[in-house]
């Protein structure tokens, strides 16, 4: 696949928000255009649980943060701007950098990663 580079900074910059991360958890890839990082939890499909991955698709970048679907009142107090930004249960996608909504996904990936810490997943 071509690296849309028109999305390069929006990337980096949503990478930055998991990868302080990726020195407890697993990075199963790690590559300019996706970033995915697993606890080392194993679930019953013997699988280890996904934590969350930012990649640079066709028309934006996708932020996945698995913590908000398994934890879902971690979404009850973001902002009407970030809930617009969201696809699905636990992705959010942009096409440019957006820095009130990235401090926002810093605090909500900071939850998400205690709410695991305190279920046993990290």
């Amino acid at each position: 696949m071509t690296i849309n580079n028109k999305f390069k900074g929006t990337f980096e910059r949503l990478k930055g928000i998991l990868q302080p991360y990726s020195a407890e958890l697993v990075v199963l890839v790690d590559e300019a255009d996706n970033f995915y990082i697993n606890t080392n939890f194993i679930m019953k499909n013997k699988k280890p649980m996904y934590f969350g991955s930012v990649k640079i698709n066709k028309n934006y970048v996708s932020f996945h943060l698995m913590p908000v679907y398994v934890f879902p009142e971690l979404l009850q107090n973001i902002s009407p701007a970030l809930i617009r930004r969201m696809q699905g249960k636990s992705c959010f996608n942009f096409k440019d950098i957006d820095e009130e909504r990235f401090k926002e996904l810093e605090n909500l990936t900071r939850n998400g990663h205690s709410k695991y810490q305190n279920a046993g997943y990290v």
